[in-house]
């Protein structure tokens, strides 16, 4: 049983504002250390449940914030951008289960702890074949498509449930309430660590027993329709051969299936930068 962790860091336990998670500012080395703690945290469980094998993708900003020299030995881990499936690099290589570390909410959900999509300075929504998604929903489709379900996340409250609507019951680690998008109450983090650990081996277990949550497929073609901050950037995007423009600043895109939908996504926020 191979299980894929991939890692954000806004979600990582006492992260509550932008400085913790800012390679430039000082707060930035506290943080990773935290994150790596969390990710082995969650390699811990996935071995208590029965994994046989253990792969950790960083994920956030540049993909260069774990701490490889305190990364559980057992793992092996994904680093740097760009790769072919970003976020989930590698679940296209045997992975049966995928654990989402250190995950933040949708732009705009309300008592989010840094709430966006993908980028805050660029995308307002974003569509999925006609679901209002987040990095959750949009990562999980592309582990979907190779027909692997999502069976683990932690974060703050408010993106566990939304989790938990759109890809079904996966185990889940609350491990800060947020009261605001950059407040929020926050567990100790040994104690925030042992709760993700927990999850881990129960989410782990339920695979090993045929007992996870089904894999979030959509039905193809998929459509993807991203609203933009600014119109201008819309009218950057556009460029993207085959993209249509909608209402106001949205701008969408038909592809034949999630893994040509993903690189459309990440080509019209690189294109509307």
């Amino acid at each position: 049983m191979k299980i894929l962790i991939a890692a954000d860091m806004e979600g990582i336990s006492g992260v509550v504002h932008w400085n913790h998670v800012d390679i430039n500012h000082f707060e930035y080395q506290r943080f990773r250390r935290i994150m790596t703690g969390d990710v082995n945290a969650a390699v811990r469980g996935a071995f208590d449940g029965g994994a046989d094998e253990v792969v950790v993708t960083d994920g956030h900003h540049y993909g260069r914030n774990i701490l490889i020299e305190e990364l559980d030995i057992r793992a092996r881990l994904n680093s740097g951008t760009p790769s072919p499936l970003e976020m989930v690099c590698g679940v296209d290589e045997g992975v049966n289960g995928v654990m989402f570390v250190g995950y933040h909410a949708r732009i705009g959900a309300q008592n989010a702890v840094l709430d966006h999509t993908w980028s805050d300075e660029r995308v307002a929504n974003l569509w999925l074949g006609g679901h209002l998604v987040g990095e959750s929903g949009l990562n999980g489709a592309v582990c979907g498509h190779f027909n692997v379900p999502v069976i683990m996340l932690s974060g703050d409250q408010t993106v566990c449930a939304e989790a938990r609507e759109l890809l079904g019951d996966l185990e889940t680690a609350v491990v800060k309430q947020a009261h605001g998008r950059m407040a929020a109450d926050c567990l100790p983090v040994a104690v925030a660590q042992e709760k993700i650990q927990a999850a881990a081996a129960r989410a782990a277990g339920r695979l090993r027993a045929g007992q996870a949550p089904a894999p979030f497929k959509l039905p193809t073609p998929i459509t993807i329709t991203v609203d933009f901050i600014q119109s201008e950037m819309a009218d950057r995007a556009m460029i993207l051969p085959g993209a249509t423009r909608g209402p106001d600043r949205r701008v969408t895109y038909t592809a034949p299936d999630m893994v040509s939908a993903y690189s459309a996504f990440r080509t019209l926020l690189a294109l509307a930068r």
